[in-house]
């Protein structure tokens, strides 16, 4: 890996670690605990995750930087579609009951490991997202 980069990425931890401890005597204790991560190659290997994640991030490619917010106007759809659906039961309940139980078993049928790499994944994002806004960028 390029010594800058993993120059940069423990300035950036030593800096996280100054916000989250303000304490100096913890600060030193995290600061050691880093030390010993990047001694055993552990620091690097985040550091090769998060440089995987920021590449991804900022591709050119349409399917890879549309995929996030696709995801979000999928669930908003399904929001909104409760509102016809609604409505529905109250003229045709058994039509509307029908299209519910079918969704319940068509979700049902995703096995769970998937709905768990889904959210590992997506809670990863939102967290470097949350990052970039504190670092102030777009």
């Amino acid at each position: 890996m390029n010594p800058l980069v993993f120059g940069s990425i423990a300035e950036i931890v030593k800096t996280v670690v100054g916000r989250v401890w303000p304490d100096p005597e913890k600060q030193a204790q995290a600061e050691l605990e880093v030390a010993k991560l990047a001694q055993s190659g552990e620091l690097q290997k985040m550091a090769t995750q998060m440089s995987a994640i920021l590449a991804e991030a900022n591709s050119n490619d349409p399917w890879t930087s549309r995929a996030r917010p696709s995801f979000l106007y999928v669930m908003y759809v399904m929001i909104l579609a409760s509102i016809p659906m609604g409505v529905l039961y109250a003229f045709q309940p058994a039509i509307a009951l029908g299209i519910a139980s079918g969704m319940k078993e068509w979700l049902h049928a995703i096995p769970e490991e998937l709905y768990w790499l889904f959210g590992v994944g997506y809670t990863g994002y939102a967290g470097m997202r949350g990052l970039e806004k504190i670092k102030g960028a777009k």
